[in-house]
């Protein structure tokens, strides 16, 4: 998909101690979303260059921005207006603090849940897909980029919304991680996001890291 602007990096972390939370992270990311909200406003969001970014490039695969919003954009939101982030897991909550430092979207999937290779392309209607958060199946629009696995299953929409089946838990201890960018973010920049990724991961729930793409 790199023809489309979207550079990705893509990890594997296994060996993780994931849990509820940590008390150290917990400071750490305090610390980091009050810098972040002394900087951050609605004007902000939507002149920022790296959120514009994924807007157009929802626009040129033909699909609305007041639908499908992605997942970076969405989480500055709630963090504006909740003045704080989801608490979910440790891994989970790592990768939303990266998220909100760089504006781009980052995802993790269990791997001990995925079906054979994952693979970023243009969905054909035909895959199957569950939502993160729903209990049945919704319907996939053909033309959307996606990240699907080998059983044709949508692990992840476009950098929007992910799939139930492969969500990070607290038991997870061996996760597939993407840092997807778009053509207003620069290589560097996803690099520089995995990057930070890594640090924290390694600080917080360790694990033997493995870049597969992008690195």
């Amino acid at each position: 998909m790199r023809a489309a602007g979207i550079e990705a990096v893509v990890l594997a972390v296994r060996g993780m101690r994931n849990r509820a939370s940590d008390a150290d992270f917990e400071a750490e990311k305090t610390a980091a979303l009050e810098r972040i909200l002394a900087g951050l406003g609605p004007d902000s969001l939507s002149s920022d260059p790296i959120l514009r970014g994924y807007r157009d490039l929802h626009t040129r695969f033909g699909f609305s921005n007041r639908t499908f919003l992605a997942s970076s954009e969405g989480l500055l939101g709630y963090a504006l207006k909740q003045r704080r982030l989801p608490q979910i897991n440790l891994v989970v909550d790592i990768y939303n603090l990266v998220s909100l430092e760089t504006r781009l979207s980052l995802g993790a999937h269990d791997l001990d849940k995925l079906n054979g290779n994952v693979t970023l392309r243009l969905t054909d209607g035909s895959e199957r897909f569950v939502p993160l958060g729903s209990p049945a199946p919704k319907p996939v629009r053909a033309g959307a980029y996606a990240y699907v696995d080998g059983a044709n299953h949508v692990i992840c929409l476009m950098e929007v919304k992910q799939g139930e089946g492969t969500r990070i838990t607290p038991g997870t201890s061996s996760g597939l991680f993407i840092v997807q960018g778009n053509p207003a973010a620069s290589a560097a920049q996803v690099r520089a996001a995995a990057q930070r990724l890594v640090e924290l991961l390694g600080r917080y729930v360790g694990g033997e890291v493995a870049f597969l793409a992008g690195e």
